[in-house]
């Protein structure tokens, strides 16, 4: 959880290395033990993500990192720069990888099959099989296992053990029993049979080999590291798709002439052409053209928004409808794309608690299953069972005990997870955050922007008796067209979807009050009350009670008139979105209390609050006490969650223990928060607290399967009952189940 004194962070020195040669959990919890060791260093080891993220001290260099990291027996490098708009996206080196590992594993399972047929059914066991056995099982433990053994080798090197170390133990132990057997016993004899049978029978070992354990073991953990990358590979997909959204090429505009160019050349300032069917090359201002742009690869939000000159508009959106003039305002690492990109992977290279828990079990695991099997293999010989019993067991103890599941568990999930909230426009900032969403009980909201629109809008027309509505909207629209004050915006806005607005003469503007104008000939007064009766109109009561509730609703009354009379009332608020209340009832089904939290009077909070469904209300409260409001409500023994999107809201964002912020907002929230809304709907944090919690269970269930598969096989295992080609499968089922159960999570659809 989030502390609740945390302050604004400023990054110390960081970076990001990509790891080589991991090959499980135990091998990213060696590099992350040795780099921690380092004096001013921080590091967290991803292994599903292979890569380490590395805060350090001024007197430490990226050089001295990467000297740990080798002399640790792997690899690190920083990685390159992301690959210039207009190239392919790199992905050649994980497919050349996951493209190996399928070799080894076609070939390993071709050879392996008839080894382990002939070991299973006896009635084909013709003369001399077992050399045949032999023949093709030595390939498969040698060539399949190369991995395996390389990684133990190395390791054995630096003085550690890792899963591998077990993998290579088991089935090389496997391959020399055989050898011995064959070579210098009784197996290698012509008319030699050898029954296939799950439990363990008492013998002198000379007349059995186990190369269908050796092979077995090799292929179904082969399959198993192959559908573990692949996986991996599946899981970072939305993270990769993320990537690769933006444009390739731009049109921009040079001496008035359209000059298509990559779009790495781009510069702030810019100013680029966007066709209908076109992305928009990078964020930017629109300068001309009207259209509607889809952001829903963006923001999930799968309705196009209207954008006209002035506004802005996001790099990799759609253009939807007509021709836009774009002027650049942010390019490259800068744009919303590539920092909600940084977001994600940042949240998947970090570790929930949970996660750290088992990294800490898997790195004391592997010394303890050997010191396990060697006592296993001790006791069988010592009850006088033979060399057989006490070596199969020895071996299913080594082999059951791999716990690249318990490894796989959390990192997984959250790439699955985090990739599926970027699609669906939630950037989780950190894994610690999902711990955090668990707890949380009470929600915060501020109010402008965040439950309602943040911007004026025409809410009703309000005429007296004999004046026709559309008349009184179409006069005092025209006139405050001329005006920029937001109200008058709001009124001109709402006059204008009606139809095209007349032309204004002799416009005035009265400081504070409002505006003056002919309009068709008529010369129009629109503004407050005072305004009108100090020009002279009669203000009819039935317009003063309309005014008097709609301020009494929480609402701006405006008055108009002409010729003498006052017309009517135009109500202007600003309007809660219409999502809103579907996204509070969304909230407390997920049993959190909404609060609504405003610097605007009460009546207007109450207006607000009443209409969407939140019954607890603080208003009129300033920017800079915000804060103390979150922090009295710690205080009550609440878990505050916060949304806003405002500067304003930052510091109570930092203050909560769950800060969401609103994308539409300004960056320093965005900074502030844990969560990222990247559409500004209040339902998305409803998905973002959904999601965050169910990825939470599927990392938690994915470590009680790890670790109750482990606990429930060691003693199986040690007591001789499982022969190690099933426990070899059983262990690469384990982390492939592992994997599956997290990719469960793509399927996560928001309300």
């Amino acid at each position: 959880m989030t502390s609740p004194t945390r302050p604004l962070q400023v990054a110390p020195n960081q970076i990001e290395l990509a790891i080589g040669g991991m090959t499980c959990a135990s091998c990213a919890a060696r590099i992350e033990k040795k780099l921690n060791r380092m004096d001013g260093v921080t590091a967290t080891v991803n292994y599903a993500t292979e890569k380490a993220t590395v805060s350090y001290a001024d007197d430490v260099t990226p050089d001295d990192l990467i000297a740990t990291v080798e002399k640790t027996g792997y690899t690190a490098v920083v990685p390159p720069p992301p690959a210039p708009a207009g190239a392919e996206p790199a992905a050649a080196e994980p497919v050349d990888e996951l493209r190996g590992l399928r070799t080894r594993l076609w070939v390993s399972l071709v050879l392996a099959v008839p080894v382990i047929v002939l070991a299973m059914v006896p009635a084909w066991q013709f003369d001399y099989w077992q050399w045949l056995s032999l023949t093709l099982a030595a390939p498969v433990v040698v060539y399949g296992g190369l991995p395996f053994h390389r990684a133990a080798w190395i390791n054995l090197r630096h003085g550690a053990a890792t899963m591998d170390t077990l993998v290579s133990l088991g089935t090389l132990a496997a391959l020399g029993w055989s050898l011995w057997a064959l070579f210098l016993g009784d197996a290698g004899m012509p008319g030699m049979t050898h029954p296939f049978s799950l439990d363990i029978v008492r013998s002198d070992g000379a007349g059995n080999i186990y190369l269908e354990a050796a092979a077995g073991v090799t292929v179904f953990i082969l399959a198993g590291r192959y559908f573990e990358a692949r996986s991996k590979r599946t899981a970072g997909a939305a993270l990769r798709a993320l990537l690769e959204l933006g444009a390739r090429d731009v049109a921009v505009l040079r001496d008035g002439v359209e000059t298509r160019v990559p779009v790495d050349q781009l510069a702030v300032g810019d100013r680029f052409v966007v066709r209908p069917g076109e992305k928009v090359a990078t964020d930017g201002v629109v300068d001309e053209g009207t259209s509607a742009v889809d952001a829903s690869m963006l923001t999930g939000e799968s309705v196009p928004v209207e954008v006209g000159p002035g506004d802005t508009v996001v790099g990799a959106t759609v253009n939807a409808g007509g021709r836009l003039v774009v002027t650049a305002t942010r390019v490259g690492g800068d744009t919303q794309l590539a920092q909600m990109a940084r977001l994600v992977e940042q949240a998947q290279t970090g570790k929930a608690a949970v996660q750290r828990l088992a990294d800490r079990i898997s790195g004391v695991f592997v010394p303890i299953v050997i010191a396990l099997a060697a006592a296993t293999l001790g006791w069988w010989l010592g009850t006088g069972a033979g060399p057989t019993a006490a070596f199969t067991a020895a071996v299913a103890v080594l082999i059951i005990a791999c716990p690249c599941a318990l490894g796989l568990a959390t990192p997984t999930a959250l790439l699955v997870g985090t990739g599926r909230g970027a699609q669906l426009g939630i950037l989780i900032k950190g894994p610690e955050v999902l711990e955090s969403t668990r707890q949380v009980d009470t929600v915060v909201l501020d109010k402008t922007g965040t439950v309602t629109t943040g911007r004026m809008t025409l809410v009703d027309v309000l005429p007296a008796d004999g004046t026709d509505a559309a008349e009184l909207l179409r006069l005092a629209g025209a006139l405050e067209a001329a005006s920029e004050h937001p109200i008058a915006q709001a009124v001109a806005a709402g006059a204008a979807e009606a139809g095209p607005l007349a032309p204004v003469t002799g416009f005035a503007n009265v400081e504070g009050l409002g505006v003056t104008g002919r309009v068709d000939g008529r010369e129009v007064i629109v503004g407050r009350p005072r305004l009108l009766r100090e020009r002279g109109l009669d203000v009819p009561e039935g317009v003063e009670r309309a005014a008097a509730d709609a301020e009494a609703a929480g609402r701006t009354a405006v008055l108009a008139g002409w010729d003498g009379q006052v017309r009517g009332v135009l109500a202007v608020a600003d309007a809660v979105k219409p999502t809103s209340a579907a996204a509070i009832a969304g909230l407390r089904a997920l049993g959190l209390t909404p609060v609504l939290l405003t610097g605007d009077n009460a009546t207007v909070a109450r207006s607000v609050a009443a209409e969407v469904g939140i019954d607890e209300v603080i208003a009129e409260v300033l920017p800079a006490d915000k804060v103390d409001v979150v922090k009295r409500l710690q205080g009550q023994g609440r878990t505050v969650a916060m949304v806003g999107d405002g500067v304003n809201d930052a510091a109570a964002l930092a203050q909560a223990d769950l800060g969401l912020a609103m994308g539409t907002g300004t960056d320093v929230a965005i900074e502030a928060s844990d969560l990222t809304l990247v559409r500004g709907d209040l339902t998305a944090a409803v998905d973002a607290i959904r999601l965050s919690r169910r990825t939470l269970a599927i990392i938690k269930g994915n470590l009680f399967w790890a670790f109750a598969y482990n606990v429930a096989a060691l003693p199986l295992a040690a007591a001789g009952l499982l022969n190690p080609m099933i426990a070899g499968a059983a262990m690469a089922f384990s982390s492939v189940f592992v994997v599956a159960n997290s990719l469960r999570l793509r399927r996560f659809r928001g309300v």
